[in-house]
This record gives C-alpha cells, structure tokens and sequence, in this order.
C-alpha cells in the first residue's frame, strides 16, 4: 500500500489524501454503533464511533484483514457540528481502535441513518496484498 501525497500540499492529519494498493478486495458495508446483538448502548456520539470502528474491526478479521489494510473510511454522521466538536476525543477513539493507520477519508452529514439512533454509519474498502 502507498499514500499518494502530491508534491507541496501539507500533510493531512488523520486521513490520507489517496492510496494506491494491489490485492484482494474487502467491501465492509455501513456499520453503525449498536453490538453485535443488534443493541445500542448508548446515545452518546464519541461511544458510538468507538462500537461503530469496532464492528468495522471485527468484519476486517473476518476476512483475515485489519485496519492497516483499509484504503478508504466514508463517515456518515447527522452532525457535523458535533463531529467538529468533538475531533479530540474522535482522534483517541480512532487511535485506540484503529491505531494509526490513516486512509483516504471522506465525511458526509446526513439528514438521518436507517436506524433511529444511529448517531454515525462508516463504512470501509481495504485490501489484502496478494
């Protein structure tokens, strides 16, 4: 895998600018912050990105990758303003879950999410080297 930083642009904090990597391909789908069973825990945003990155985790072991494979996060999140707020404990939260492994991200608010109380929806590309 290799980042893709052009020449004389600033380094960015948290994401990548592109990746470039050859393998097999892992499509995680839209996880949320619920546990396995299906149940929420809490309404709290920064406790649903932690449970949200975990199940986005367990999915990557489930095809024998990790978060170093991953070449690209979309976040969904229906406040952006919280989710500015909040970039601290969001980074410790990534770093505690993720490590520093740092794909191309995008972050998009949205008017909602499937479920009620999903506070965020992530979902990831990643690939395995061959």
């Amino acid at each position: 895998m290799k980042k893709l930083q052009p020449p004389g642009w600033p380094e960015p904090r948290g994401y990548a600018n592109g990746v470039a990597a050859r393998g097999a391909l892992i499509f995680v789908g839209g996880q949320i912050g619920w546990n396995s069973a299906q149940v929420f825990e809490s309404d709290d945003f920064i406790a649903q990105t932690r449970q949200t990155l975990l199940n986005v985790l367990a999915v990557l072991k489930a095809a024998d990758a990790g978060p170093e494979h991953m070449v690209r996060m979309t976040w969904y999140v229906v406040d952006r303003g919280e989710y500015s707020a909040r970039l601290k404990e969001l980074g410790s939260v990534y770093r505690e879950v993720m490590g520093k492994n740092f794909p191309a991200m995008t972050c998009v608010e949205v008017a909602g999410l499937v479920e009620d109380r999903a506070r965020i929806e992530i979902e990831v590309t990643a690939v395995l080297p061959d």
